[in-house]
């Protein structure tokens, strides 16, 4: 299966337009190029820049034909574009593996499949194809995706008012007045909580993924609850950014699947939806359980676990199980305001 990109990084100059813009006054972007911008954002793919020249002089002309506004993360300068590239992945906290690279430069492309391998690299020429790959091509495409460079700009804003904040971390955190909402998981949230899985792998616990008439039933089976999990904060909402799939019985609340979105790493969000999964098992009795299955990115999970108060009760062919230890209490994190919504006994 390949997996799905999640952003594509452009170089410039013979590739997104024709020509070289230090060296001529307006060359005009390829149609191809433009068409394949437009289409991959409505499937809710990002678009960078990793491109040579100067930068202000990009900007200028991205603007001058509106293309601006379609791109996350621009990276322009006469440096490395491996480099730039990793700066676009830490920028917009995704892995590597799910980007993508286009540039008119064959010698370039060798450059970043030697130092990069893990980018996938494409010629210019075949721009206007790109849609049409299964790389490109998300096995589903919610209202949620087509927002999700509009969700990233909001990011950055608060990225910049993070920057600008003058005390520890925490008291940003703080004053950003975070709120998670729980609630059971309805027909209209079963295409962005597929998405979910096939998308979130370093914030996950066991990489379980579920097509939407699985989490259908699951939703209806007595023996199962699921939730999701939304943020918002004073600058706006960060949409459906966590999946909860767990397994109840009376005295037991064994949690399957717990991801949050990589967006929200810094936000202390998947620490924030256990406290709220451990309080649910509690309140109705049942003793809180964790599944978690090791994978090559999602060791941040089992930490997670851990500091919420999870401990390692059993392991074998690859599955910990994990267990609160209810005469040890953890306090919850106290930046996030926890709202559950329609509370199953």
């Amino acid at each position: 299966m390949t997996p799905t990109v999640k952003c594509l990084v452009w170089d410039l100059d013979d590739t997104l337009w024709d020509g070289v813009v230090l060296e001529r006054d307006r060359p005009v972007p390829f149609p191809a190029a433009v068409s394949t911008l437009n289409a991959l954002d409505e499937r809710g793919i990002l678009h960078a820049v990793a491109g040579r020249g100067e930068r202000g002089a990009a900007l200028a002309h991205l603007a001058e034909h509106g293309l601006d506004d379609l791109f996350t993360v621009i990276e322009v300068s006469w440096g490395s574009k491996a480099e730039a590239i990793r700066r676009v992945a830490r920028t917009l906290n995704i892995a590597l593996e799910s980007i993508a690279f286009i540039d008119n430069d064959a010698a370039e492309r060798a450059a970043i499949a030697h130092e990069l391998p893990m980018v996938r690299c494409h010629r210019a020429e075949d721009a206007g194809r790109l849609p049409a790959l299964a790389g490109f091509t998300p096995d589903v495409v919610t209202e949620e995706s087509r927002d999700r460079r509009r969700l990233y700009r909001l990011d950055q804003r608060r990225q910049a008012a993070a920057a600008d904040h003058r005390g520890p971390p925490a008291d940003f955190l703080a004053w950003l007045d975070l709120t998670m909402t729980l609630r059971p998981c309805t027909e209209t949230d079963l295409e962005r909580a597929h998405e979910l899985t096939v998308r979130t792998h370093q914030l996950n616990t066991t990489g379980r993924t579920f097509g939407v008439d699985e989490l259908r039933d699951l939703c209806t089976s007595p023996e199962h609850e699921v939730l999701v999990a939304s943020l918002r904060d004073r600058f706006g909402s960060y949409g459906t950014i966590g999946l909860a799939v767990t397994r109840i019985s009376q005295d037991a609340a064994v949690i399957e699947l717990l991801l949050t979105s990589c967006r929200v790493m810094s936000r202390g969000a998947g620490r924030a939806l256990i406290d709220q999964l451990v309080a649910r098992a509690l309140a109705a009795d049942r003793r809180p359980l964790a599944e978690f299955v090791p994978t090559p990115v999602n060791r941040i999970m089992l930490v997670t676990l851990r500091f919420a108060g999870f401990q390692v009760i059993d392991q074998s062919e690859g599955l910990i199980t994990l267990a609160i230890d209810s005469a040890k209490p953890v306090l919850p994190i106290g930046h996030v305001r926890g709202i559950s919504a329609d509370r199953r006994a």
